[in-house]
């Protein structure tokens, strides 16, 4: 465990570099798979009231739909249905990749910083 805590750092300070900013992503992920679950529940509520017979039932499609796993297991019918998750399932492109790339400049920034470290420690 020891020669991995270098990275372990850098996981770490990556992370809590940018938590603002991670928050501010998992605030908009949240609000957009209430909002997807909802317009969903508003579609289909009368086609499907097993799947989509309330919003909590409906944020497992979401969720689902959301983090690009689509299970297949529930679908919307309806147009407005099909309309709807379809533009959910492209949003949702974009929502995991906003953190991923968060993370990721935070990570581009991390050996700058070790090296501004090491050369202020021999100083």
């Amino acid at each position: 465990m020891g020669r991995y805590s270098i990275a372990l750092q850098m996981i770490y300070h990556a992370i809590a570099e940018r938590r603002y900013e991670l928050g501010v992503s998992i605030v908009i992920a949240f609000s957009l798979m209430l909002l997807a679950s909802t317009a969903l529940y508003m579609a289909e509520r009368s086609s499907q009231p097993e799947a989509f017979g309330s919003i909590l039932r409906s944020m497992w499609w979401s969720v689902a739909t959301l983090t690009t796993v689509g299970y297949g297991d529930v679908v919307p019918l309806t147009i407005l249905g099909r309309i709807a998750a379809a533009l959910t399932a492209v949003t949702g492109i974009g929502i995991i990749a906003l953190p991923t790339g968060i993370l990721a400049g935070a990570f581009s920034d991390g050996p700058k910083r070790v090296k501004n470290k090491s050369a202020e420690s021999d100083n």
